[in-house]
C-alpha cells in the first residue's frame, strides 16, 4: 500500500518559470526527495469563473463544502487539494495584494464557509486545520517592506485557512526585477527546509 504523503503546489502567478513558480518547485522538489508524491496546479491554465456572490454554497449545512452553481474546473481543483496532506501556495504582489488570478480563486473558496441568510456573520465549516502549508509571495519592493505594506500574506493565510491548512512558514522574495525565476542561495535553503518540514 502506498502511504507516501501528497503535496500539492498552487501557482497563482501569470509567469511559468518565474519567481513564484520557481520557489514552489523548489519546495515541491525537496518534498519529493523526502518521499512525497507531488503535483502542481497552475491557476492560469484552469477554467475558474468569477464568484457572483449568490451565496448558494453558503446556505448548505454540514461539514463538507457547499456546492457552487458555476460549472467550471473549480470542483476538480478542490478535490485535488482535499486529497493532499500539505499545500504550497504561491502568488505575487500586484497593486498591494495578491494578483487578480489568485484573488479570483480565493473568492471561490467561500464554499468552505457556512453563512445562511439572516445570520450576522459566517463561520468555517471545519475549525481545525488538518494540513500543513507553505506560503510564498514576491514583490518588486524589498521583501521586508512588502511583507508589511502589502496584504498578500494576510490573503494567503486566509486562503490556507479556508483550505484547511495551517501555515508552517512563509517565503517572501523581494526586489524581483526580472521575468526569470533566479533565486538566491538563502531562498533555496529556506525552500528546501520547508519542503522537508511539510513531509516530516
Amino acid at each position: 500500500m502506498n502511504t507516501s504523503k501528497k503535496v500539492v503546489g498552487i501557482v497563482g502567478s501569470y509567469r511559468k518559470g518565474g519567481t513564484i513558480d520557481t520557489v514552489v518547485s523548489e519546495v515541491l522538489a525537496e518534498a519529493e526527495n523526502q518521499g512525497a508524491e507531488t503535483s502542481k496546479i497552475y491557476l492560469q491554465d484552469r477554467q475558474i469563473e468569477f464568484c457572483t456572490n449568490c451565496r448558494v454554497c453558503l446556505q448548505q449545512p454540514g461539514p463538507e463544502r457547499g456546492d457552487c452553481v458555476l460549472k467550471d474546473e473549480m470542483n476538480g481543483i478542490l478535490q485535488e487539494i482535499e486529497a493532499a496532506d500539505s499545500l504550497v501556495i504561491g502568488a505575487p504582489v500586484n497593486f498591494g495584494n495578491v494578483n487578480a488570478l489568485t484573488q479570483r480563486f480565493l473568492e471561490r473558496c467561500v464554499c468552505y464557509g457556512y453563512w445562511p441568510w439572516n445570520t450576522p456573520s459566517p463561520q468555517m465549516r471545519k475549525s481545525e486545520a488538518t494540513k500543513k502549508a507553505v506560503l510564498i509571495s514576491s514583490s518588486a519592493m524589498p521583501g521586508f517592506m512588502a511583507r508589511w505594506l502589502s496584504g498578500a500574506i494576510k490573503s494567503l493565510k486566509s486562503l490556507a485557512k479556508m483550505l484547511g491548512a495551517k501555515p508552517i512558514g512563509v517565503i517572501f522574495v523581494g526586489q524581483v526585477i526580472s521575468k526569470q525565476g533566479g533565486l538566491s542561495d538563502k531562498i533555496k535553503r529556506q525552500a528546501r527546509d520547508l519542503g522537508q518540514e511539510l513531509v516530516g
